[in-house]
């Protein structure tokens, strides 16, 4: 896999949160030749080498999700990049992201995998997997079991007893309750 360019056109770099993983995403632009490479996860996607119009849109997936980075000129020859993903500003979208989204990071033997539960679908995802899982209902909540590389794992879902708070995701893995992981 090729590293990103990182050349002195390297105008934008942004970290896309997905289920699957954290998605890098850059993008040069070369404002005297018109020159355009998108790079996403080190893999160049696109290139345009002479563009006479530097300034538009450039539109990619990344798996099902939608991304689009426009160009604008912000005066002179300065332009402003940003990013939309599924129709929503990059912002936007990191901010429903980190709602949506519970992540956490487990030594297991000698790595680690990132558990992600998607709380709107409640999928649970271990390294860009989804897994099979059986939920059931328990005295206080729910649990949803799932096998994570030959360790019994869970997670529990309680009420917060606060309607702002909602609900209370914590994962167990082996009889240990395990942090959750700032991404």
């Amino acid at each position: 896999m090729k590293e990103m360019g990182l050349g002195g056109d390297l105008v934008a770099l942004w970290e896309v949160r997905l289920s699957d993983g954290v998605h890098k995403v850059g993008f040069e632009h070369g404002t005297t030749t018109g020159r355009r490479v998108l790079w996403v996860d080190g893999e160049e996607r696109m290139r345009h080498d002479w563009m006479f119009k530097l300034v538009g849109s450039e539109v990619f997936d990344i798996g099902d999700t939608k991304c689009v980075i426009k160009i604008e000129p912000v005066g002179g020859f300065s332009y402003e990049y940003s990013l939309e993903v599924n129709g929503k500003s990059y912002k936007k979208f990191t901010e429903n992201q980190s709602k949506i989204l519970k992540t956490w990071v487990v030594p297991v033997e000698d790595s680690f995998m990132r558990i992600v539960l998607e709380r709107d679908t409640l999928d649970v995802w271990v390294n860009g997997k989804k897994l099979e899982t059986a939920g059931e209902f328990v005295d206080d909540g729910t649990e949803t079991h799932f096998d994570l590389a030959g360790h019994p794992a869970y997670i529990k879902a309680v009420s917060s007893g606060n309607r702002r708070e909602g609900i209370i995701h914590s994962l167990v893995v082996d009889d240990t309750e395990i942090p959750e992981a700032v991404e």
